[in-house]
């Protein structure tokens, strides 16, 4: 006789999504205090940034159940953001060069 194997399904007790959302909600909070106390440049952005990625980690690994998965949470969690981590670095290392250019022809002109 072949046996029947029970397919096992795991549940997740209310509490952790609370909490999360209760994180999603300080986190939120912490995003619009940046605006509040008018932070500015590179300090005002980084904030921005930090929140955002933070925020939409939780809601990946938890609310789209990627936590409890290691191998997506690997590959559709960490690899995305790693690759739109190191655009923002080469779009703030064009932008330096953009302001450096103008700036050297502004002063010193085209010759």
């Amino acid at each position: 006789m072949t046996e029947v194997k029970k397919e096992q399904t795991t549940t997740h007790k209310i509490g952790i999504y609370l909490w999360i959302w209760g994180l999603l909600f300080v986190l939120s909070f912490f995003s619009y205090m940046v605006d509040w106390y008018n932070f500015q440049g590179l300090l005002r952005w980084s904030l921005i940034l930090f929140f955002m990625f933070l925020k939409a980690g939780l809601i990946m690994a938890f609310f789209m159940h990627l936590f409890w998965e290691r191998y997506a949470l690997v590959n559709v969690l960490l690899w995305p953001m790693t690759a739109i981590a190191c655009f923002v670095g080469l779009m703030v290392a064009e932008g330096k060069y953009t302001v450096f250019s103008r700036l050297f022809y502004f002063f010193v002109g085209g010759a």
